[in-house]
């Protein structure tokens, strides 16, 4: 093997390395509150359950003609805060703080336009495996 092949398998053992460190089994909120339609291929036919979740991924195959193993909803501090933007139902007004909505036991993220950013949250009893 050439220097250049050395230099790749090196690259490739490091970015397995980093995969393998970097992946978390994702909380079930994270992946029972994704609505089956707008799921994100994250894994290869025929993976299995448990290859899915070492990848830091959900797999649920329970409903068919959508991928089996799919990423997970965004990881958030609290897991009551974890759901679509779709699901989310105001608990303020436009320009509430960071600290107002809080104040009010609610969930706050300004990261998408055109959605509330201060909404209620859900009970963690309806997220499942």
């Amino acid at each position: 093997m050439g220097p250049r092949g050395a230099q790749l398998l090196a690259a490739l053992l490091v970015l397995g390395l980093c995969a393998l460190a970097g992946a978390e089994k994702p909380s079930p909120c994270q992946c029972s509150r994704l609505s089956p339609k707008n799921r994100k291929n994250c894994g290869f036919p025929g993976i299995t359950s448990d290859e899915c979740f070492d990848s830091g991924c959900c797999f649920d195959s329970s409903v068919a003609g959508v991928p089996w193993c799919f990423y997970p909803l965004p990881k958030e501090e609290n897991e009551q805060c974890v759901m679509e933007v779709a699901a989310r139902v105001n608990c303020g007004y436009p320009g509430i703080s960071r600290e107002e909505c809080v104040s009010q036991q609610c969930c706050f993220d300004d990261l998408v336009f055109q959605v509330p950013w201060c909404f209620y949250p859900k009970p963690v009893e309806d997220c499942h495996y």
